[in-house]
This record gives structure tokens, sequence and C-alpha cells, in this order.
């Protein structure tokens, strides 16, 4: 399992969000040897929160040899002419070095400023799925296009010049599962919405479904996404943190996410990372809780050298 890290994007207290913040996020993940720097989405948010492909796009000369990565794009909302444009500029000027995890985003809010029904979201999911994977990979459009009537010989350039990998979002339902291996590229899970265990069952769920889907099962790609991330050896600053900025943020109970993220000492955040590994995930995009910087170097110092020692 290797490590990734996603930008800081929103803003959790007081600390405000710049260009200086992602700069430095990024140069300390590539000189501590990270493999991958990833943004997610939203357009209107409980806190602030930085457009994501533009963030992205900021950092991309300081990313060196690491990958790059959406966790997710909101596909539904930003549409698939708009977000294939987006994303094939971000593979162009990184190199070819683009994965794109797209969903169709958890917010209603989201829905709401642009005036999409929310209970059409997993159908319209489906079509702008189908309809990237044309513009970006040349494949057969939708059948029966009803939300987006992009014309199937529509050709965007400059090219990616390869075919960027499209991986789906899914907590672990058996439908999600069943959508990742029919229209996937890979699977990228949400950390506060499963567990190690339900990791390594959705991955045995996927299996039997890409099988069905005559799809190669082996080295089919896997990352799990939205892992919080606060290693602090002071007890009640780790509680502090989890119980007054996290689970509010995430309407989430404290002594729940405390079994599903990492913000507690270095020993529970790589006896956590530890169990993924166990379970097979590949990748984990840990999401720093402020100061990045030192985070990250206490996350390549003190967390991963552990990860599978226990």
């Amino acid at each position: 399992m290797d490590l990734g890290i996603h930008l800081p994007v929103m803003q959790f207290q007081s600390d405000p969000l710049s260009f200086k913040r992602l700069a430095e996020t990024v140069d300390a993940a590539r000189e501590q040897g990270f493999s991958a720097v990833s943004v997610n989405d939203h357009f209107i948010f409980q806190r602030p929160w930085l457009d994501g492909p533009t963030a992205l796009a900021s950092v991309i000369e300081r990313t060196g040899d690491m990958a790059i990565a959406t966790t997710v794009s909101l596909a539904v909302l930003r549409g698939p002419v708009p977000l294939a444009k987006t994303l094939g500029a971000l593979d162009v000027l990184s190199g070819g070095r683009l994965i794109a995890a797209l969903g169709p985003g958890s917010s209603e809010r989201d829905y709401d400023a642009l005036g999409v029904p929310y209970d059409e979201r997993w159908k319209r999911l489906d079509e702008a799925v189908a309809t990237l994977r044309m513009l970006l990979k040349g494949e057969p459009g939708p059948e029966e296009p009803r939300y987006y009537r992009t014309p199937l010989d529509l050709e965007l350039a400059p090219s990616p010049g390869r075919e960027i990998p499209i991986w789906i979002a899914s907590w672990g339902s058996k439908a999600g599962l069943r959508r990742v291996a029919r229209s996937g590229d890979g699977w990228l899970a949400s950390a506060y919405n499963t567990t190690p265990e339900q990791f390594s069952e959705g991955r045995k769920t996927l299996a039997r479904e890409l099988a069905d889907n005559g799809r190669q099962v082996e080295g089919f790609p896997n990352g799990l996404a939205s892992m919080w991330t606060r290693v602090d050896e002071d007890h009640a600053e780790a509680d502090r943190v989890l119980t007054q900025v996290l689970a509010p943020l995430l309407n989430r109970e404290p002594g729940v996410l405390r079994e599903q993220v990492c913000v507690g000492s270095a020993e529970h955040c790589a006896a956590l990372l530890s169990r993924y590994a166990r379970a097979g995930c590949e990748r984990v995009y840990l999401w720093p809780i402020g100061d990045e910087r030192r985070q990250i170097e206490l996350l390549a110092s003190d967390v991963a050298p552990r990860i599978g020692s226990d």
C-alpha cells in the first residue's frame, strides 16, 4: 500500500486558504516520497472551499513524478463536456499523471445551487460517466442520452494522448460496486464511510461483479479517499480535533470516527493503515487537518515505517 496526500482546499478553523499552503503541502509530499496528491469537489459547503481542479492545476509543476488525482470530481454537476475538458487539460499539463475519480457527490446543497434534482444523481452519473468515457477514451457514448445531449462525434482537443483512467467512487454498496465494475477503471472508497473489514468485503463483491461483466479481476486498482489525519501524541489535543473539529463537520459520532480515521497517536494511525493494507487497499489519500508540512513529516517518519509491522 502506498500513500497520497489530499491538498488543503477546505478551511477547517482560522487557517486561511492560500496558494502558499497548497505549494508547501505538495513540496512536503514530494520531498517525503509520497505517491500522489489529490483534490475533491464541492461548490457549496459549510466551510470555505477552494475549487478542486483549479487548486490542482496551480501546483502541477511542483508535483514531480507523483500521480495527481481527483477524489472525486462531480461529474453530474460539472457536466461531461466541461469536466472532460478540465480533466484532459490536467492530464496534458501533468504529462499523463492524472487519475480521474468520479462521483455524484453527497451534498444536496451542491445540487440545489445548480438547480439539479438530487434524486436524479445516480441516473445522471451513469450517463455522465458514459459520455466522459466517450470523450476521453473513444468509447461508444450512452445509448439513449437524456440529461446531456452531447454530439456522439464530438472531439475535444488537445487530446490527452492516452486513455485517462476513470475510477468510480462508491462507499461499498452492492449497487455502487456494480457501477464500478460496469463503468470504472478503478474503485475509490471513502475512509469515514467504511472500515477495513467492510473494505475487504467490498473487494470480494467487486471481484464477483467484475467477473460477471467479463472483466479482469487481477490488477483492478483501488484506493481510499478522505482519510482525515492528525498525528498527535497528545491525547487531549487529538481528542479535541476529533470531537470539536471533525465530528461536527461530518455530523458523525466521535466514538465511531475515532476507529475510522487517522486522528491520534502514530501507533493508532499505523495500526489503522495496516488493517487497510491487509484488507487489500492499494493507496490511501491522507488529508491532514492543518499544519500540513509537519503532519506529512510525521506520517513519513513515525507512521509509514510501522505500516504492516504489527
